[in-house]
């Protein structure tokens, strides 16, 4: 997992960045270009948002194609079993990134040690 940690943290162009919609041509203004962005982004999004995305599978594919991160891809897929909407998918979603994320950045700094 170390060397894939600073690959998933870093920064994408943002041409691969992620862009949270609200339905099919409804931008929020909002995006992200990194792991840490993203995090960030589903705490401050509307739910509308997530529940666009995640019903789509938008999140996992960014996460999995993008990031490369397939660890974190099959985490947000189990998510859309629970059928999870308003705060608590909010809170779900924030919690199983915030958690690979602090794992990814724990691991990533033991390397640079």
């Amino acid at each position: 997992m170390n060397q894939d940690s600073s690959q998933i943290l870093r920064n994408v162009p943002r041409e691969k960045a992620f862009y949270f919609f609200t339905s099919v041509g409804n931008y929020t203004g909002m995006s992200a270009a990194s792991l840490k962005e993203f995090m960030e982004r589903v705490n401050d999004v509307s739910i509308k948002s997530l529940e666009f995305h995640l019903q789509r599978g938008d999140f996992e594919r960014w996460v999995e194609e993008v990031l490369q991160d397939k660890d974190l891809a099959w985490d947000i897929k189990r998510l859309q079993r629970f059928n999870l909407t308003g705060n608590a998918l909010r809170n779900q979603l924030s919690m199983v990134v915030s958690r690979r994320y602090k794992r990814l950045a724990a691991s990533r700094d033991t390397v640079r040690s």
